[in-house]
């Protein structure tokens, strides 16, 4: 199993280890509740070193990704990057991702762990017809997350760059704790925050100095019911090779433009669509059966109860004409839910 560069870290700080997409990961230290508030109130960080780094880089690098991705990489001028997926020719999606413009010439593309072969491969297939470069650099770099509304507060007296003036979704190189770093204020959990591209020699400096100045250790834990409550998608969950992205809350993200499996993509029917539900008994589970007046009108794929709401909240795939006053079974027994808007809580609140 793989080990990230700070896994000696995890276990000095009590980290429980689970594996995750062949990764040895701590699921949470403390608590899921009190890593999740943290976030939401304070400031928290993750090892997400399990992530895949790509780099695409040559004179044809733009055309190249507006033609691999949904998004349209040419809005980002150097120092921006976007939300984005890979679409497969089937009408689904490969994996969803974040495209970062590092220079007029060259992208890095960040990836799902459990994906980063799959994605090499289909990202080798397109290439052929492109003057492209690509490397998979994803053994290069460690990656650390800091997220929460403190995150800006604790992260600048450690950096050397002035943070206040970058907008969301920013990238650029800094030096944190004195380590040479390339930072991006992106993120996973709907806060505001940094993630921290550093050499794994020199991840545990930053882990260290950020934990010391005040952020949180957060776990696998936390981060699922972060993203949940941000109306956030896991890979393999609400989104895989079978799932047409338009019939998503996320279909904002396919621009008018080409695109490999553009037609299969338009083509594709929306009988199903992803939602999010919201509960005020029972906590909703991943498989959980969705029903209308008894019939089964879909399933829950990810499910847990909010820590801010402190009501189940789930997201699932349902028929389209199911309505908006559902059930889920929980243990056999239909509890009342509705179809609510995502995201779940309110976000970025200083």
């Amino acid at each position: 199993m793989n080990k990230t560069p700070l896994y000696d870290e995890h276990l000095a700080l009590g980290g429980r280890m689970v594996e995750f997409a062949g990764w040895e990961l701590p699921v949470m230290y403390s608590s899921i509740t009190k890593e999740h508030l943290a976030v939401r109130q304070g400031v928290g960080i993750f090892d997400v070193s399990h992530m895949g780094e790509f780099f695409v880089r040559g004179s044809q690098a733009l055309e190249y990704l507006r033609w691999v991705t949904l998004n349209d990489p040419a809005r980002l001028k150097v120092g921006r990057a976007q939300y984005s997926m890979l679409p497969n020719d089937r009408g689904g999606v490969v994996d969803d991702i974040y495209v970062y413009r590092v220079a007029d010439d060259e992208y890095l593309v960040v990836v799902n762990a459990a994906n980063v072969e799959k994605d090499w491969a289909h990202m080798n297939e397109l290439a052929g017809n492109f003057d492209v470069e690509l490397e998979n650099a994803s053994a290069n770099w460690a990656l650390m997350a800091l997220q929460g509304p403190r995150a800006e507060e604790v992260l600048q007296p450690l950096c050397d760059v002035e943070l206040a003036g970058r907008r969301k979704n920013s990238t650029f190189t800094a030096s944190v704790a004195g380590v040479p770093v390339r930072l991006a204020r992106t993120g996973y959990t709907g806060e505001d925050g940094f993630e921290i591209f550093a050499a794994p020699e020199a991840a545990a400096t930053v882990w260290r100095a950020l934990i010391g100045a005040g952020a949180v250790p957060a776990g696998l834990g936390a981060r699922d019911t972060l993203r949940l409550e941000a109306g956030f998608p896991l890979y393999g969950h609400e989104l895989t090779d079978e799932t047409n992205p338009r019939c998503t809350p996320l279909a904002w993200v396919i621009k008018d433009k080409g695109y490999y499996g553009r037609q299969a993509i338009e083509s594709g029917d929306c009988r199903r669509r992803l939602v999010g539900l919201l509960m005020e008994r029972g906590i909703p589970r991943e498989g959980y059966r969705i029903l209308r007046g008894g019939d089964v009108v879909g399933e829950v794929t990810s499910g847990t109860q909010s820590p801010v709401l402190k009501k189940g909240i789930a997201l699932g795939w349902v028929e389209s004409d199911a309505g908006t006053e559902l059930e889920v079974e929980v243990r056999g027994k239909p509890l009342p839910a509705r179809v609510v808007p995502t995201p779940f809580v309110e976000l970025g609140k200083k």
